[in-house]
């Protein structure tokens, strides 16, 4: 099994659950214009992120890392998809979706990004895809800026996605708890790393902070949390997806 048939198996799945779209496409070749690096998820995955936001019925969403808002836009439509009563407007495109979730309270979502330039891209994007009214793209180190979403009382949030700096996930993780209630959902990418998360002599900052991330969830008893290995078109990795349970 090697990355050509992951690469394949994704391709076929995709072709028939998660066909692409004009807007997708489009912010895949304005982000890849723009030069921003290729490193946002997968279309499956970002397929998975639309329907966890709509079965939890996610009204207030927070993004840590924002890059070109291709996940942004997939959580947005999971996000009106569930807000749309009935589904019916859910299956309307982009702009509609867009109107309906303003329409109703607690359609929001917030994401952060440390590039500018890759910021003014995501707005782009979002904006595009009909979303620019229900998301709040904010620029600077998520660090400094989780402190103002704190302050400004936006949360507590119903869905938190972590993917950003990797040596920073166990300051994120701490930041989602402290934005989060009883029953809010936490998720973050990047966390298997092709396997090097097992080696705990690992110089690389990325590891050392996804297993800080990990024994810091494993003591911490208002989570409830497992570990999703993934292959796929973006290689060998994972999600970690955790329950707010207290």
């Amino acid at each position: 099994m090697t990355q050509p048939t992951w690469s394949a198996v994704d391709q076929y799945f995709n072709g028939h659950l998660s066909p692409s779209d004009p807007a997708l496409d489009a912010t895949l070749a304005a982000s890849t214009a723009g030069g921003l690096p290729e490193i946002q998820v997968a279309a499956n995955q970002g397929k998975l992120l639309c329907l966890l936001a709509r079965i939890h019925g996610a009204r207030k969403i927070l993004e840590i890392g924002t890059l070109g808002g291709y996940s942004t836009i997939w959580l947005a439509r999971g996000m009106t998809e569930g807000l749309a009563a009935g589904g019916q407007a859910g299956a309307q495109a982009g702009a509609q979706a867009g109107a309906q979730a303003e329409k109703q309270a607690g359609g929001r979502i917030i994401t952060l990004e440390y590039e500018p330039k890759h910021a003014e891209v995501a707005k782009a994007n979002i904006a595009r895809a009909g979303f620019g009214g229900v998301v709040d793209v904010r620029v600077g180190r998520a660090i400094e800026t989780l402190p103002d979403v704190e302050r400004e009382g936006l949360g507590p949030f119903d869905l938190i996605f972590i993917d950003a700096d990797k040596p920073s996930n166990p300051e994120y993780f701490a930041w989602a708890l402290k934005l989060s209630r009883v029953g809010s959902l936490i998720v973050v990418d990047n966390v298997v790393r092709d396997g090097e998360v097992v080696d705990a002599t690992s110089g690389d900052p990325r590891v050392r902070g996804v297993r800080k991330m990990t024994e810091v969830i494993a003591k911490e008893k208002r989570v409830s949390a497992t570990v999703i290995q993934t292959v796929g078109a973006k290689g060998y990795d994972g999600f970690l997806v955790a329950l707010v349970v207290g």
